[in-house]
């Protein structure tokens, strides 16, 4: 049964990512103002949702990771390898939104670039948990874990502020779209094919998670042998 799980849910990503192409280029209407470059949304957005998702899930994993490194440090190990796991997949995502998002804004705003808020906080977020995946690739010593845990706590810090930060500030960005008071909202004909791409990339972002968390914990296993056999031999 897991093995059949573990067969469909692959091909129920693929088909959703299949559709959800489907659904933006080819079922969500062409933008009044924007033209066809508005359908940069219907992957910019979800790839933004699906980053926090997972920044939020490398936060839980090094909170966890701080609370049994002492007290059960089998716990520790599963929530640290969930804590780089979310870390990594986050900076893919997060990738993503720095890359589409230029690529929208020169159409849209005349510019690939400008230092308004969420602009800017985005690229802080993005370069904190590049951060934080160098500490973990360069680093050693029994600390890297503890530093980096830490320094996962940081980064997740700035996931709230990216998200209030058109509501906050004054920036480049629209008003949000969902929830933004009087006037907000987006068409009907748009929202299906939204949702539809949001539930595909995070399908897809699931998937790549399991298979990172899986390479993890065997990296763990790999190293406590290792150890083991190096004390045996001392």
């Amino acid at each position: 049964m897991k093995k059949l799980l573990l067969g469909l849910f692959p091909a129920l990503t693929l088909a959703l990512m299949a559709w959800g192409y489907y659904q933006a280029i080819y079922v969500a209407p062409t933008d009044a103002m924007q033209g066809e470059i508005f359908r940069i949304l219907f992957y910019h957005v979800p790839a933004a949702s699906v980053a926090f998702l997972f920044f939020a899930i490398s936060l839980l994993g090094s909170i966890g990771y701080l609370t049994w490194r002492r007290s059960r440090p089998a716990w520790a190990q599963v929530a640290d390898a969930w804590a780089l796991s979310g870390a990594e997949v986050g900076v893919v995502f997060c990738t993503v939104v720095l890359t589409t998002g230029p690529l929208w804004a020169r159409r849209a705003w005349g510019i690939w670039w400008t230092w308004d808020a969420r602009l800017t906080t985005t690229l802080v977020l993005w370069l904190i948990y590049v951060s934080y995946l160098l500490l973990r690739r360069f680093a050693a010593g029994p600390q890297m874990q503890t530093l980096a845990a830490v320094l996962g706590i940081f980064g997740a810090l700035d996931v709230p502020i990216v998200y209030m930060s058109n509501r906050w500030w004054r920036t480049q960005h629209p008003a949000p779209v969902f929830g933004g008071g009087e006037g907000s909202g987006m068409d009907k004909s748009m929202v299906e094919p939204l949702l539809w791409n949001m539930l595909a990339w995070f399908c897809w972002g699931l998937l790549i998670l399991f298979l990172r968390y899986h390479v993890e914990r065997k990296h763990q296993q790999y190293a406590a042998e290792e150890a083991e056999e190096a004390l045996a031999s001392a």
